[in-house]
């Protein structure tokens, strides 16, 4: 193996950044951050309008699945080709991916074009978001860096939950400057990543050490093989029958690819997608886990709350979007004072503990919410999981960071990234399936109770024709709840009611999940945070080489130098035996 180094002429050479270039390169990443964080929600309140206007509406699903499947399986190579080229030009790669990807989504004639497009904007976004992380790796020491990954998680959340805000409200626009509103979902990321990629052209200068190793080709085809037909079933599965052939079929092939994909990261080694030897460290491992279940609880449990604000409360998707907004502001303060304390006191464990029984609590609380529980009651319980949740997300992506050499830092902000990625998309099918097959037994049981109920059956004895209307929708499953609308209040109320309840059947198993993450980070081990960051750390493993090496040479020279008197002893000696 062979390494190149290469110094910008305006890099200190410790590798040392300001806090003025610290924030300046900061612009970029947290515009490129939230971009990509943007486009895994924002299609999903527009959905039905960009699938009516192209006329097939059954292949929505794919238009998310397209994307989510190329995020998640682009992190880890992105991460790991960083670590061995640079984090520089793959984040631009990865933007450049991302504004072309984004502007075909916008041209899209079909569903089926839509999606292909979604796949390619998806590859740029799964290499947007660890290399956003793991270029603040490098400029910025374990210590301080909370403080600014704080307002990086922050972003994501935030643009989490803004999405199917921001894409309601553009869907809802007839036409904007001659395109239908739905286009500018896509087409509103164009000016602002080509800003982010202005800007880190410009200002972000790294000391990079160029390795010349085998890329694991082998294993980004077999961790391909090994999630595609998982991520597609946990998309599909509630559609097709989770125990239809068609499942049985990814989950075989699936399992195949990920056991494959294990054997090859061991052939391997070092040069390896995700080396196996991250796993060692405990910390590692340990934080691994507890962000798959972090990312389960976040997208699978907080998926349940806009349905129940827009079902039950009758938000608009607009609406319930800017009713999350508790969860965020929860989330936005703990993640930036968690950073600030992080940078005083140089521990971090006590975040993750706090932060998961917080969690806990706020699901817990969560369980008792019903069809007639105030908002300000659900805002303080979101408020409550949010500060949990913002406690765990940067703490555990630092530890991570932190737990690993300098020069395997893109490799594990991308394993946050991925893990969290999966447990998103495994909760998302789970929670969103449990939630639909137990409502119908739910909202069943709950007009059996109202069939007695002198309100309900005045009601339905008043309006004959919205008793035959809600019987009608009820036999044919849960597809379209905008009937309930014209209903008397009595009888749309158990409705209501048994859907509520079964919102709190899936925050009681997240809530149980999360017990889970809850002993995960009592078993978190707290590595010292390192003072100095992955630039600095790279360059003093490259003065140290060099110093080796300058005294390997010395030394050699000297040797030879002591050499040549025996030598000439030797011959001399020789000579006058002769």
């Amino acid at each position: 193996m062979s390494s190149t180094a290469t110094h910008p002429a305006d890099s200190p050479s410790d590798g040392a950044l300001t806090h003025r270039q610290i924030l300046t390169i900061l612009s970029g990443l947290v515009l490129g951050m939230f971009l990509a964080a943007l486009d895994q929600t924002i299609v999903s309140t527009a959905i039905k309008t960009i699938g009516n206007d192209l006329n097939d509406l059954s292949a929505q699903a794919w238009v998310t699945t397209a994307f989510l499947i190329t995020s998640t399986i682009a992190a880890p190579l992105f991460g790991k080709l960083s670590d061995i080229y640079g984090r520089k030009r793959l984040f631009m790669l990865a933007i450049v991916i991302f504004v072309i990807g984004s502007a075909l989504c916008g041209l899209a004639q079909s569903m089926y074009e839509l999606a292909g497009f979604r796949a390619f904007q998806g590859i740029g976004a799964g290499g947007i978001m660890p290399l956003a992380l793991a270029v603040i790796g490098d400029i910025i020491p374990p210590r301080e860096r909370a403080r600014y990954q704080g307002y990086m998680m922050a972003v994501f959340a935030s643009a989490s939950v803004l999405g199917p805000v921001l894409g309601g409200l553009l869907s809802g626009t007839d036409s904007f400057l001659g395109a239908a509103g739905w286009r500018w979902i896509f087409y509103i990321n164009v000016p602002i990543a080509a800003f982010a990629l202005i800007v880190i052209a410009k200002v972000l200068h790294l000391d990079h050490v160029r390795r010349e190793r085998r890329i694991d080709w082998w294993g980004s085809v077999l961790l391909a093989v090994g999630l595609v037909p998982l991520l597609v079933v946990a998309e599909q599965g509630q559609g097709w029958g989770w125990a239809s052939v068609a499942s049985f079929a990814c989950y075989l092939i699936g399992a195949a690819g990920l056991v494959l994909f294990v054997w090859v990261q061991q052939r391997m080694g070092d040069d390896a997608l995700l080396p196996l030897r991250l796993f060692r460290s405990s910390t590692f491992s340990v934080a691994s886990a507890q962000v798959t279940i972090i990312g389960m609880a976040m997208f699978g449990g907080m998926s349940v709350l806009p349905l129940y604000l827009q079902i039950v409360k009758g938000a608009s998707p607009t609406k319930s979007g800017l009713l999350l907004l508790p969860l965020v502001a929860g989330l936005m303060l703990s993640s930036l004072g968690s950073g600030q304390l992080i940078a005083r006191a140089g521990r971090y464990k006590i975040f993750p503990v706090i932060g998961s029984v917080l969690m806990v609590i706020g699901m817990g609380l969560m369980i008792t919410i019903g069809a007639d529980t105030a908002l300000w009651q659900t805002d303080i319980y979101m408020a409550v999981f949010g500060i949990g949740l913002g406690l765990n997300m940067q703490s555990l992506v630092l530890a991570m960071q932190n737990a690993v050499p300098a020069k395997d830092m893109g490799v594990a902000s991308a394993s946050s990234t991925f893990f969290r990625s999966i447990g998103g998309t495994l909760g998302t099918a789970i929670f969103l399936s449990v939630l639909f097959s137990s409502a119908g037994t739910k909202i069943s049981s709950e007009y059996s109770k109202a069939a007695s109920d002198p309100s309900f059956l005045a009601a339905a004895k008043a309006h004959p024709d919205q008793l035959a209307s809600l019987h009608q929708h009820l036999s044919g499953g849960l597809d379209d709840t905008s009937f309930l609308n014209g209903l008397a209040k009595p009888l749309s109320h158990p409705f209501f009611v048994g859907f509520s309840s079964a919102g709190d059947v899936v925050f009681a198993i997240v809530a149980v999940l999360l017990l889970a993450a809850v002993v995960l980070s009592a078993f978190l081990k707290e590595v010292p945070l390192r003072t100095l960051s992955g630039n600095q750390a790279r360059a003093q493993t490259e003065a140290a080489t060099a110093a080796l090496a300058t005294d390997a040479v010395v030394e050699m020279d000297t040797d030879v130098a002591g050499a040549t008197p025996q030598a000439d002893d030797a011959r001399t000696s020789s000579a006058g035996e002769r």
